[in-house]
């Protein structure tokens, strides 16, 4: 952590370092939210968590700055835990190691949290900076955003004192965030039966790796390969040609990333061991046509492999497959209203075999309710035309931009006082949890900001240094601006 100590702003590349030596994948935040909530003790000041385990922090407004609007910062305490196949890393015990690449802080085979824990980090640096002109001030963390906002679900009226609320969790330095979508999870659950493997049959581990993967909705634009599509894709296409049978297949391990590494094993004679590394050799190519200029890195390759148990029948093979095959992913459709902007996508994020069924989990986004309808409504009838059980569940709502946004208007005026030029309004196909907080706070008025962050939610996960100073100058000079009551 030494190379964080000579980074500036401070204190918040101190807090950042904390946040990183503290394992917090979500499910696992419960040390981070102790340490904060006896740190926040130790500075005398009001903290509370509710019923879920959110942290609300209160801190008197500067001398002078009492009749300002009362102002929330929010971030929430979870990160997203992915590594490189190669990296020995557990999440839940084992900190975070950032190290500086030039004008980047990466995290060594493993995402860094900068996704949310750079916001995390300014919101303490705020409370515990004195020098940091506000008025009346609430910090809130939420819990477990990464894995369905739980915490922002669980938010109850009448805690929040903040008629405003700074959101800390966008990922673009000069743009500004003034609405997002809104997502469901979907979850196809096909029955499959199971036989003995052929006899004489070979066994092979089949993976595809080295896609970059990221984030299913700052990313979903970039067309990057969802490593668990073109598995299936590959079977689809030769699997009749070489007879193989199905025992085992995963890909990916969030429904809120894109999938980077997918594998199965497959039993074939041996007459169609040579067929197998030829049609191997001909799908990476057409891979490399396709997605190497996104995905550089990606290999495909066919390992032997030692396996016990039972294979899927034919007919369970070709419903899992095809089913898998026609699933759509990525964009469904780009938003008329927001220029640049995806209304609606689905990602196909974990996929499993069981003993008696397949399991696929996606996460669809939309900025309009309609959209997340429809695609509901199309995957509903992909199962029943499989065969398979279909649950939606989960649905949040998107955040409804507002043209009239008064701290919208003032983030703008700052930007553009401080830096010379106007920042970017934007609406982001990502789920932030503003759309949530407008339930038990109608009246807020919300605004998101946040450093520059590339590859959230992936091992290439990195946030720019420089654009850190100056989020935290627009961050500290919103706050003196905040106008009265």
């Amino acid at each position: 952590m030494s190379e964080l100590s000579q980074l500036s702003p401070q204190p918040l590349w101190d807090f950042f370092a904390k946040i990183c030596s503290i394992p917090h994948p979500s499910y696992h935040e419960e040390a981070l939210a102790t340490f904060i909530v006896n740190w926040a003790s130790s500075q005398q000041l009001w903290c509370e968590r509710d019923t879920t385990g959110n942290i609300l922090i209160r801190k008197p407004a500067t001398p002078g700055m009492e009749n300002r609007k009362p102002v929330a910062l929010q971030a929430h305490l979870d990160m997203v835990p992915q590594k490189n196949n190669a990296t020995e890393h557990d999440f839940a015990r084992d900190p975070i190691q950032p190290w500086v690449d030039g004008e980047w802080l990466k995290a060594r085979g493993t995402t860094l949290g900068a996704d949310n824990g750079i916001g995390m980090a300014s919101a303490l640096a705020v409370l515990a900076d004195e020098n940091v002109e506000h008025g009346p001030l609430e910090v809130l963390l939420t819990m477990t955003e990464e894995a369905g906002m739980e915490g922002a679900f669980g938010l109850q009226p009448n805690w929040l004192q903040a008629e405003i609320l700074i959101n800390t969790d966008s990922e673009e330095e000069g743009e500004v965030y003034m609405g997002c979508a809104g997502g469901i999870d979907f979850l196809s659950e096909l029955p499959i039966q199971r036989e003995a493997i052929p006899a004489n049959a070979h066994t092979y581990e089949i993976s595809i790796k080295g896609l970059r993967g990221g984030h299913s909705g700052a990313d979903i634009h970039l067309g990057l390969g969802n490593a668990t599509k073109l598995l299936a894709r590959f079977f689809a296409e030769y699997g009749t040609q070489l007879e193989l049978s199905l025992l085992d297949f995963k890909g990916g391990n969030l429904r809120n990333a894109i999938p980077r590494e997918a594998s199965a094993i497959v039993a074939v004679s041996h007459e169609k061991e040579a067929l197998l590394q030829q049609v191997l050799g001909d799908y990476l190519s057409i891979l490399q046509n396709e997605v190497a200029p996104k995905d550089k890195q990606v290999t495909l390759e066919a390992k032997p492999a030692a396996y016990s148990g039972l294979a899927l029948t034919a007919d369970s093979r070709d419903r899992f497959i095809n089913l898998l095959n026609v699933t759509p992913n990525g964009v469904i459709r780009n938003s008329d209203v927001a220029q640049g902007v995806v209304e609606t996508s689905l990602n196909i994020g974990i996929v499993v075999l069981e003993d008696e069924q397949a399991k696929i989990f996606c996460l669809i986004r939309s900025l309009i309710d309609s959209g997340k309808a429809y695609v509901v409504s199309m995957l509903h009838s992909l199962g029943a035309l499989a065969g398979a059980k279909t649950e939606a569940s989960g649905s949040y709502p998107g955040w409804q931009p507002d043209a009239n946004s008064a701290i919208m208007g003032l983030t703008r005026e700052i930007y553009l006082k401080l830096f010379g030029k106007k920042p970017s309004i934007q609406v982001i196909h990502a789920g932030l949890e503003c759309g949530l907080f407008r339930k038990p706070y109608p009246h807020l008025d919300m605004v998101s900001i946040g450093p520059t962050i590339t590859g959230p939610h992936s091992p290439d996960e990195q946030v720019h240094i420089g654009s850190v100073a100056l989020y935290w100058q627009l961050l500290t000079a919103l706050l003196k601006a905040i106008p009265t009551k």
